[in-house]
């Protein structure tokens, strides 16, 4: 899915080192994403995540947490005349969304911000979609990462419950959030959409048959009043193993990976 764009390597990720960054493409090379060598890096999950999120053209966007900006920049290219926003907390990260909507020609406007102390502007705004890909870790279960950029994105430091109260705050009534998550944090994650949110759907995905889901999309509507629906899966992966160095996804998630396309539920 990504491949490199000639950069030499370098131990450690400084801003203003060129060096310490890698050129990605996504979407088959519809984008080519600016980020850190070094930290985290974005891979399939914010595609996946993009390709979730029913957007029409014209209608407003937001993205909690929004890292280098992937899936606001696969979702504003799948979409067009979206209004994108984007909220991230790492001024870094926050530089290379703005750099790689630039580059892309998407109107991605980047908020630097806590997402649990939003600046006055932003919380006066409400937005057709809401969504997220929060840390996937408690940090009191298991391990921080080194890089502190890797640790910020993957180690739980803002509760996932404010995660779900921000969104629910800033989406317009009838609109959706939608987030990716654990699959071990769903039934966490079911009680916090329900209580702020109505007709929540859940998508799990399934790295491989005969496996656990490890993956979960979750929408919710703001508003919404249907029941509770636990979708059929999504498999990942053909084949019971990965037994070569060629690409095994599924057609289906080919189709979001490399064109883009939606991903129904």
């Amino acid at each position: 899915m990504t491949r490199r764009c000639g950069l030499s390597p370098i131990t450690a990720w400084d801003p203003m080192d060129e060096a310490a960054l890698s050129c990605d493409a996504f979407l088959d090379g519809r984008l080519q994403i600016l980020q850190p060598r070094q930290g985290y890096r974005a891979g399939v999950d914010p595609v996946l995540l993009a390709a979730a999120v029913t957007a029409l053209p014209g209608q407003s966007v937001l993205e909690l947490g929004c890292g280098v900006g992937v899936a606001a920049l696969c979702l504003g290219r799948r979409v067009p005349g979206l209004h994108l926003t984007g909220v991230e907390i790492q001024p870094a990260y926050a530089d290379l969304a703005r750099r790689n909507a630039a580059a892309a020609s998407l109107p991605l406007e980047v908020v630097e911000a806590d997402l649990s102390a939003l600046p006055p502007p932003l919380r006066q705004q409400q937005f057709d979609h809401v969504m997220a890909n929060p840390p996937y870790f408690r940090r009191a279960q298991s391990t921080p990462a080194r890089d502190a950029g890797r640790e910020m994105a993957l180690g739980e430091g803002t509760s996932l419950a404010d995660w779900v109260a921000v969104a629910a705050r800033r989406v317009r009534d009838g609109g959706h959030v939608t987030f990716i998550q654990r699959a071990e944090r769903l039934p966490e994650l079911i009680g916090l959409m329900s209580a702020r949110l109505g007709s929540v759907t859940v998508l799990p995905l399934i790295p491989r048959r005969g496996r656990d889901a490890q993956l979960v999309l979750i929408r919710g509507r703001k508003g919404g009043r249907a029941a509770f629906r636990l979708v059929d899966s999504v498999l990942m992966h053909d084949g019971v193993s990965h037994d070569s160095d060629r690409d095994d996804y599924t057609a289906l998630v080919r189709g979001v990976l490399r064109d883009n396309a939606a991903l129904t539920f």
